[in-house]
């Protein structure tokens, strides 16, 4: 469990009195089996805020990347059905390690967060055709390869979009490795 998380379980036990535990509980008596169905009840029936709403949420569904059983078991449900793209994915986490020692990889449901102090990249496999890396990198103009990102609600400024034709480039690892640089 990471820090962010802890601090938003902490602050729902401190703003409504019960812990997450028993929120979860409250909500599976109700069987909700949608997502949308229990921010719908907290939020109207308890008037929980949108964040603490999707926290029970996902505890309550087990559809965070903290239910899952492990990085490969995330990793793998990142892939199915896009595995050609793996080994896009194997080689840019090869690379970044050639960044310096003070790098984390951390998979999510849906990407892997890669950090140094801050998250510096997001991998995402997108689709079957596409993948995505998301990048920080604020007040850097977008050039070549790199675009503004209008779609990840600020967890990264910039992203690349590579089509499996292209793989992989030496532009991809130097918006990587400028990233870190600033990361530190």
């Amino acid at each position: 469990m990471d820090q962010a998380e802890q601090t938003m379980m902490d602050n729902l036990q401190k703003n409504t009195g019960k812990s997450l535990d028993e929120w979860v509980s409250i909500v599976k008596k109700e069987n909700f089996s949608k997502h949308g169905e229990i921010l719908k009840f907290l939020k109207s029936d308890h008037g929980f805020t949108h964040g603490f709403a999707n926290l029970v949420a996902h505890k309550t569904l087990k559809s965070d990347a903290g239910s899952a059983s492990g990085s490969d078991e995330l990793i793998s449900k990142q892939y199915k059905g896009k595995e050609h793209l793996l080994p896009l994915y194997e080689k840019l986490i090869t690379e970044i390690k050639t960044f310096g020692n003070d790098i984390e990889f951390a998979p999510k449901n849906a990407y892997v967060s890669v950090r140094r102090k801050k998250q510096f990249a997001m991998l995402i496999p997108a689709t079957k055709t596409r993948f995505d890396i998301g990048i920080n990198l604020k007040g850097q103009e977008p050039t070549g390869m790199l675009e503004l990102d209008t779609k990840s609600n600020g967890m990264v400024s910039h992203r690349i979009l590579v089509n499996p034709e292209e793989q992989y480039s030496k532009e991809v690892i130097s918006w990587l490795k400028m990233a870190y640089d600033a990361a530190g």
